[in-house]
């Protein structure tokens, strides 16, 4: 599996732009501009994710899943899991302080 922002991430690591992804995956601009669209993890058909899949490896890219563990020894991102926090509390405005 991957998502559009790992497709994205790993898009820019490279330095390339769409076209060329299209080209080292024998996909069109067209399918890549969707897939990176996409909400979340990129659905499509298997032998089109199977060509972007391969195109991504063989151009050195390893995707981390969810809580996997990276064996490689390059430099990588991920996400960290997203917390929704509450906003931090303001001190009450006194007068003495608008002064």
């Amino acid at each position: 599996m991957i998502t559009a922002a790992q497709l994205r991430a790993a898009r820019a690591f490279l330095g390339i732009d769409q076209r060329e992804l299209a080209s080292l995956s024998g996909l069109s601009v067209p399918t890549i501009r969707r897939m990176e669209a996409s909400d979340g993890v990129i659905r499509g058909n298997v032998d089109s994710l199977m060509k972007l899949v391969g195109a991504l490896d063989a151009a050195g890219i390893e995707l981390i899943g969810d809580g996997a563990v990276s064996e490689g020894g390059g430099r990588g991102i991920r996400f960290k899991e997203m917390r929704v926090a509450a906003p931090p509390q303001r001190a009450p405005r006194t007068p003495e302080a608008e002064g």
